[in-house]
């Protein structure tokens, strides 16, 4: 059986850390926020397709020197394809049903109980549901009791939501849904495809989960997820190896070979492989890139500094990026600025 994850994008909203490394390779709790899900898949899934397209090289690395017990395939797409059009290039790979994932959410979904309920309801398709308190700023799900869903209704008031429950990205389908989609083509499966499917076919169901569902898709939501996943362990920090860490961590997560000066404060903050923090230093919601070196006496607040960058003593900074370096050839145009905000 085969899982194909989206890993494509470029991550604009997470930038300055795009600039450098593919989103999905964004570290979480120390390791690639990829693995994260290829660690949740059921033993059933013996491939993985990787539809990607920015730094292609950097994630077939990872994978090559990473071993999940899976067949891992990196299918790089000649541009980028949205959902549909990604899944019909993997179709040579398919060989029966299949998920589709994206790499960029983080949840409590499992995916073997998903599978299961899939099979036992002789499925089409199957996406995940996720319940939202304001329908309004979704697509929610017009759903029957025993999980049928009839149509997709688009932000509606709260008056006239047939349920709060939106998609929540993860879809299981079987090998004919690839028919519907044009080759080639930037094709969306949600506005597209599934629409056809539920009219043409009657078998498209909805799976509701409950626990945590987090699209880290912006510098607020990469924050975020640390601090949940944490909670949820019980922990106040994760530290890597070969650290030195004089000052205290609250909801944070440091790298390998980090350096924490005395009487420094890191709150709700990430900081990446070979990080140097002086003395005497406030860290409070910010991410830190690999092989910064803040100076003594500076406070950071709301703040993402891009690898390789110095933050000179006794700096203020408040809401902002810091990031000093040419951006990527090829990376898209986007206006550096209120990264946090966002």
């Amino acid at each position: 059986m085969e899982a194909i994850i989206l890993a494509g994008g470029f991550g604009t909203r997470l930038r300055p850390f795009t600039f450098t490394r593919a989103k999905s390779l964004l570290p979480i709790l120390n390791e690639p926020m990829i693995s994260h899900l290829v660690k949740t898949l059921p033993k059933k899934v013996d491939t993985v397709i990787l539809a990607v397209n920015y730094r292609r090289e950097q994630i077939e690395e990872y994978f090559r020197t990473h071993d999940f017990g899976k067949t891992i395939i990196v299918n790089e797409e000649p541009e980028p394809l949205g959902t549909g059009g990604a899944v019909k290039f993997a179709e040579k790979y398919i060989t029966g049903s299949f998920f589709v994932l994206n790499a960029d959410i983080i949840c409590s979904l499992n995916l073997t109980e998903m599978l299961r309920f899939h099979e036992k309801k002789k499925a089409v398709a199957t996406i995940s549901l996720w319940p939202v308190e304001n329908v309004s700023e979704f697509g929610v799900v017009d759903i029957k009791k025993d999980g049928t869903i009839t149509k997709f209704v688009e932000k509606p008031k709260a008056e006239d939501a047939p349920s709060d429950l939106i998609n929540a990205g993860a879809y299981l389908l079987e090998q004919p849904v690839l028919e519907y989609i044009e080759p080639g083509k930037l094709v969306s499966m949600e506005k597209q495809i599934f629409p056809q499917i539920i009219q043409n076919t009657g078998r498209f169901f909805g799976f509701k989960f409950q626990g945590h569902w987090i699209d880290v898709g912006r510098i607020s939501s990469y924050i975020s997820v640390h601090v949940h996943l944490l909670e949820a362990q019980r922990k106040k920090y994760v530290i890597g190896e070969q650290c030195e860490i004089l000052g205290p961590l609250t909801h944070s997560c440091a790298g390998n070979r980090v350096r924490i000066g005395k009487n420094t404060t890191v709150e709700s903050s990430v900081l990446f492989d070979g990080v140097t923090v002086g003395e005497n230093v406030s860290l409070d919601h910010c991410v830190i890139g690999e092989k910064v070196e803040i100076g003594e006496g500076s406070n950071l607040k709301n703040v993402a500094v891009g690898d390789n960058e110095t933050i000179d003593k006794n700096t203020t900074h408040d809401n902002a990026i810091v990031w000093n370096q040419p951006i990527p050839q090829g990376y898209p145009n986007k206006q550096i600025g209120n990264v946090i905000g966002e």
